[in-house]
């Protein structure tokens, strides 16, 4: 019983697959685009080089004041210059806590990225399998119906069976790809918004000492 309906379902064939994976792909399209927006709107601009010098100077005032973009880089100087008064312990956690609540922000909808990269020929490779038990099936009810064009027959099933693989290989290139080059930008992010932290506990602690050393 059990064998009989998982041979129907297999003889259903490729199509569905075929379906399953153009609907994959829109999907990743979707999260591409939607991934691109979100950092072309959040790059920083040539300001970093002149906000790292005010950091490091102490100057934190006026580094907040330098950008108002919506960037980690940005977040984490107005963060900094909001606990300046705290010292340096709690700018440190301020400021780490601003990197890892960001982080969680660029990363949202990558993991839809990775996965179709990784599952994506799966799901084609599956597709050809069902394709090719299907091209079988038809070959083998052929020879029952004493058709004359077999080979023909079982040919043009397993070559429109293997469009499954190649789809899949479709979705999942490009997938990998702006996986690869979202999580590219997103550590050089969060390289900068560090080396801006260090740069803040550096000048903050500087400025104190030059207060304790003063007449």
């Amino acid at each position: 019983m059990i064998a009989d309906k998982l041979l129907a379902f297999t003889l259903l064939g490729a199509g569905w697959v075929l379906w399953l994976l153009l609907a994959l792909s829109v999907l990743s399209v979707a999260v591409m685009i939607e991934r691109a927006l979100y950092f072309g709107r959040r790059r920083m601009s040539g300001a970093f080089p002149e906000l790292l010098k005010r950091c490091q100077s102490g100057d934190l005032a006026a580094a907040a004041a330098l950008t108002t973009s919506d960037s980690m880089e940005a977040d984490v100087v107005r963060t900094a210059a909001s606990a300046a008064a705290g010292g340096n312990e709690a700018v440190e956690k301020a400021v780490q806590s601003t990197i890892d609540r960001r982080r969680l922000e660029y990363e949202q909808w990558l993991f839809i990225l990775g996965t179709l990269g990784n599952n994506a020929p799966f799901i084609g490779l599956f597709g050809t399998v069902l394709g090719i038990i299907r091209a079988f099936a038809d070959l083998a009810a052929a020879n029952k119906g004493g058709g004359a064009n077999t080979a023909g027959t079982v040919m043009g099933g397993i070559s429109e069976a293997l469009v499954a693989t190649a789809v899949g290989l479709f979705v999942a290139i490009p997938a990998v790809l702006a996986f690869n080059i979202f999580q590219r930008l997103l550590k050089r992010v969060i390289g900068r918004s560090n080396a801006l932290g260090n740069a803040i506990a550096s000048g903050l602690h500087a400025a104190r000492n030059g207060r304790a050393q003063g007449p």
